[in-house]
C-alpha cells in the first residue's frame, strides 16, 4: 500500500469511514479535506452491482452537467462533408478534418481530448482503433461522439458534458467539478449522475444497484455519500 503524506493523514483524521453522509456534508467535507495548492478536480464512483460481461449491464452514456466540469476541453471533430466541417468550426471546435488527422494520430499526436465524428468516417477511425481504444478516445454512438449533429455535440461538450462507463469490476467514475465549485452547484452535478444511473438501471440487476458511492478530490481522502441524499 503506498505511503500515504502527512497532509493526507490530517485530512483523513477528518473523516469518519464508517458513516455515509448526506450529499451537502459530504461535499463540505471533501472540500475540507483538499490538500493540493491547485484547483483540485472532484469524482464520484459508484461501487456497482453490475457485470460488464453482460452486454445489458455494460453501462456507458454521456450527461451535460447542469454546472459543467470546470474543465475546458479540446474537441477534435472528424467528418469528410464540407458542410459538417464548417459546421463544426462554427460550434467551437478546436480542430477540424479528416483523413490528415488520423495520419497525425498514427504519428503520435494527441493535442486534443475527445473526438467527434461523423459516420462516414467511421471506418477510418477502425483502422486506428488499437491506438485510440486504450486511451478511451475512440467515438462511440452511445455517448454522442458519433453524430451528424456536431453542432450539438460541441456545443454539449464545450458546456460539460461528460462520460461514465462501468469498468472491468463493475464501478463508475466520473469527473463531477472542482473544489472552488460552490457546495451547491457540486452537490447538484453529483445528483444528476447518480439519478441518469437510476434511471437507467438495466432490467436484469437483481439485488442492491448501487452498492456504495464517494467523492473525493485529486490526492485527497474519499468520503462516503449516503444515496437517498441524492435522489431527491
Amino acid at each position: 500500500m503506498a505511503k500515504r503524506g502527512k497532509k493526507y493523514l490530517e485530512a483523513a483524521k477528518l473523516i469518519d469511514k464508517t458513516k455515509r453522509y448526506p450529499i451537502e456534508e459530504a461535499v463540505e467535507l471533501v472540500k475540507k479535506t483538499s490538500i493540493t495548492k491547485f484547483d483540485s478536480t472532484v469524482e464520484v464512483a459508484f461501487k456497482m452491482n453490475l457485470d460488464p460481461r453482460k452486454a445489458e449491464q455494460n453501462l456507458r452514456g454521456a450527461i451535460v452537467l447542469p454546472h459543467g466540469t470546470g474543465k475546458t476541453r479540446t474537441v477534435l471533430v472528424l467528418t469528410k462533408i464540407p458542410d459538417k466541417q464548417k459546421e463544426a468550426q462554427n460550434a467551437g471546435a478546436d480542430f477540424v478534418g479528416d483523413a490528415e488527422f488520423i495520419e497525425k494520430i498514427k504519428g503520435g499526436w494527441f493535442e486534443f481530448d475527445i473526438i467527434v465524428a461523423t459516420p462516414d468516417m467511421m471506418g477510418e477511425l477502425g483502422k486506428i482503433g488499437k491506438i485510440l481504444g486504450p486511451k478511451g478516445l475512440m467515438p462511440n454512438a452511445k455517448t454522442g461522439t458519433v453524430t451528424t449533429d456536431l453542432e450539438k455535440a460541441v456545443a454539449e461538450i464545450k458546456a460539460g458534458k461528460v462520460e461514465y462507463r462501468v469498468d472491468k469490476t463493475g464501478n463508475i467514475q466520473a469527473l463531477v467539478g472542482k473544489a472552488s465549485f460552490d457546495n451547491e452547484k457540486l452537490a447538484e452535478n453529483i445528483k444528476t449522475i447518480c439519478q441518469v444511473l437510476v434511471r437507467n438501471k438495466p432490467a436484469t440487476v437483481k439485488g442492491v444497484y448501487i452498492k456504495n458511492v464517494a467523492i473525493s478530490t485529486t490526492m485527497g481522502p474519499g468520503v462516503k455519500v449516503a444515496l437517498d441524499s441524492m435522489l431527491n
